[in-house]
């Protein structure tokens, strides 16, 4: 099952993405300009292989719901994320909201 449903942060609208696998569940919340995700993310791929993109994204491990994602602090973020003030131990709603 996939569920896909905007999400409200302080009047701002994200749009959170859920896919339900087998043992696991992906999660992320996003804009135009990056999101953050579950811990399925690999942001050393980002970081290294696809740099010349320029991804702005967070990592947050030890989620199962969106919920969950919000109030979790990063993991990890990719290096262009941070040019944007957003850091690793960010919870994730601060995190989306300085992709506005």
């Amino acid at each position: 099952m996939i569920d896909v449903y905007p999400v409200d942060i302080n009047g701002h609208t994200f749009i959170a993405v859920s896919v339900l696998l087998p043992k696991t569940t992906l999660l992320a919340v996003k804009n135009d300009k990056g999101y953050i995700m579950c811990g399925a993310l690999d942001i050393g791929l980002l970081n290294d292989k696809l740099k010349d993109r320029k991804i702005i994204a967070g990592r947050a491990v030890g989620v199962r719901t969106i919920e969950q994602l919000l109030e979790a602090p990063l993991e990890s973020v990719t290096v262009e994320a941070e040019t944007y003030g957003i850091h690793k131990g960010m919870i994730g709603k601060e995190a989306l909201l300085k992709m506005v």
